[in-house]
């Protein structure tokens, strides 16, 4: 009995002429309809904009905590699966014999700075040294914080962080794309995934729909990623040139000011924006060669002059840590702590102060000490054996309250940013295996993750341990941490050399993520075409600037990321939801296939 064809019949409508020449206007339209306003919120309405996103995110945290980080772990667990299948593994996206368009080299330097780029800069000393004191194992009390005793769970959730989850995310994005543009001749957009479980039903609205939420998680994961990156650019710039217009000097230790960050932003939107005019082919492949080798000559910095030695025992260790908790880190989640099951595990005794204990006792970023000292009345009269019981009777809101607040934010900023980096990879993969693509994007770059942050993050923790830092690197921003680190690592004119040299990799790595965005925004509003209007490029490069702009004028001064954050977590739920439908549609489409081969096959020897 012969197997029916698959569905390849997608239609995306697109106009004939005028300004949306080539492109789908219900797509284009909507997706800006959803960006003026969120744009025109935050800028008439700052503080309602920043409260709201904030409440909104609070509670879809706490209803859908648990759901991000099992669906992620069910993400790794497909690919392994494809991968590991013989039919699957080998099958070429592309015709019969088609051999890769980049080069290796070319093809991992893209991947590399399109995926994780900005947040390697960004993060490279300050995860490892964030984990370093708090991480689940120190909120659970099984080690403290900022000791040698807590280096090994520190890196146990870097790894988990920047490693196969994270890349496992892009790839399930990347490869659904890549299959079906490639083996069916499909448009290269997000819709062409759902096919297999939908059919025609994605030529209508739904189809429409489902591209818009490509492009708004898009948007909304470049944002944040930009939005850290030029914190990082303006930290860098002061500590060249000591520019005080550009930093906020009043709070506890200098951090970008929101004049500095608007400045930014504009220069890096403006060059963004001229790479992506200039194309794949071009901007992006070159500057993502330049990333590749600027990023080598600061890790042979670090190697050289770094803790070289501690780095690579470390990760060694963390390698084989990572690898016997990975089940665990995939699929333990955690959820709310409702007062009434907190307050039935208190003892007798303090039953009647619950609602007075509850909330240092569920703090996650706080402490026993702390928790104890911020009590007052009653409560604060309880026995030292009575506090530590009320305390260990608030761990699952404190690890709640962790993983919501670090793994799940990390898990929403990947699935955000992974219709850019999966169409992206989709889009310099052709002619490469399903196996080879996975394994490419997977462990690869995963590797070289690991070995980026426990060289960059192992030389800033071994100069905490040893005492010469003496606390400034832990006291520093985030995206101060490098520099901080460098100043204490070397000094003279080599330090002046490397700060230079990394102002240019983050504002490279930030560009090519942001003409990577726009180029993929484009992509998708024209039906899948690689080749796409300038000036529509133009159009999406200011939008994604007053996005970025508008939110970070929005948020508090304490944390202009906040309303960055809190959107792109909002953003990336709805996605999050139709990634799960293309793992569904994929498994389908893989089988079915092979069952067409293996019919295809059988008739031939009888033919025979």
């Amino acid at each position: 009995m012969s197997i029916p064809e698959p569905f390849t019949d997608v239609e995306i409508k697109t106009a004939d002429a005028g300004f949306y020449e080539n492109y789908s206007v219900p797509i284009a339209l909507i997706s800006k309809a959803i960006m003026v306003a969120l744009v025109l919120w935050a800028l008439v309405f700052p503080a309602n904009a920043n409260g709201t996103l904030g409440s909104l995110n609070g509670r879809l945290l706490e209803l859908f905590n648990s759901f991000y980080i099992v669906i992620v772990g069910l993400f790794l667990v497909f690919l392994a699966v494809v991968a590991a299948i013989p039919s699957t593994g080998r099958r070429v996206m592309g015709t019969p014999g088609e051999k890769p368009e980049f080069s290796n080299f070319s093809w991992f330097s893209m991947m590399f700075g399109a995926g994780l780029g900005v947040g390697l800069m960004v993060f490279a000393t300050a995860e490892p040294l964030g984990l370093w004191g708090s991480n689940p194992e120190v909120v659970s009390e099984a080690v403290v914080g900022n000791t040698p005793e807590a280096l090994q769970s520190a890196y146990r959730y870097t790894f988990l962080h920047y490693g196969f989850h994270a890349w496992a995310i892009y790839v399930v994005t990347g490869l659904s794309l890549a299959y079906y543009a490639y083996t069916r001749d499909m448009p290269l957009t997000i819709r062409s995934a759902l096919t297999p479980l939908f059919g025609r039903f994605v030529n209508g609205f739904f189809g429409h729909v489902v591209d818009v939420l490509g492009v708004v998680a898009t948007i909304l994961g470049v944002s944040v990623t930009i939005g850290y990156g030029v914190s990082q650019f303006i930290d860098g710039l002061f500590a060249i040139t000591g520019m005080e217009w550009v930093m906020d000097l009043g709070g506890e230790v200098p951090t970008p000011s929101k004049v500095g960050l608007i400045t930014g932003l504009v220069v890096i939107m403006c060059l963004s924006i001229i790479s992506a005019v200039s194309g794949v082919g071009r901007g992006v492949k070159y500057l993502s060669n330049l990333n590749l080798v600027l990023s080598i000559i600061l890790l042979g910095t670090f190697i050289v002059f770094g803790s070289f030695v501690f780095a690579m025992t470390t990760y060694g260790t963390a390698m084989v840590d990572y690898i016997l908790h990975i089940l665990s880190l995939s699929f333990n989640a955690y959820g709310p702590l409702s007062v009434e099951a907190f307050a039935a595990a208190l003892p007798a005794e303090a039953q009647a102060h619950a609602n007075d204990l509850m909330g240092g006792a569920t703090n996650a970023w706080g402490s026993f000490d702390g928790f104890k000292s911020g009590l007052e009345g009653a409560a604060a009269e309880l026995d030292e054996a009575t506090l530590a019981a009320v305390y260990a009777a608030g761990e699952q809101g404190r690890q709640f309250g962790w993983q919501s607040g670090w793994t799940t934010f990390y898990w929403a900023w990947w699935i955000a940013f992974s219709p850019f980096v999966g169409l992206f990879l989709a889009r310099i993969s052709k002619g490469r295996s399903v196996r080879e693509f996975i394994v490419g994007c997977v462990l690869a770059p995963a590797l070289v993750c690991f070995a980026w942050m426990t060289v960059l993050g192992g030389t800033a923790i071994d100069l905490e341990l040893a005492g010469a830092a003496e606390g400034a690197i832990i006291g520093a921003s985030n995206t101060n941490k490098l520099f901080v680190t460098l100043s204490y690592m070397i000094d003279g004119g080599l330090l002046s050399m490397l700060n230079v040299m990394c102002v240019i990799l983050i504002m490279t790595f930030l560009v090519t993520s942001a003409d990577s965005g726009i180029l993929v925004m484009n992509t998708i509003m024209s039906g899948g075409s690689q080749e796409t209007g300038i000036k529509h490029r133009i159009i999406w490069g200011v939008i994604l600037t007053a996005v970025i702009g508008a939110l970070i004028l929005a948020a508090g001064e304490n944390n202009p990321m906040d309303a960055l954050r809190n959107a792109m977590i909002i953003g990336a739920l709805p996605f999050t939801a139709v990634m799960g439908l293309m793992c569904i549609a994929l498994a389908k489409a893989l089988f079915r296939d092979s069952q067409r081969d293996k019919h295809a096959a059988t008739g031939a020897q009888s033919a025979e």
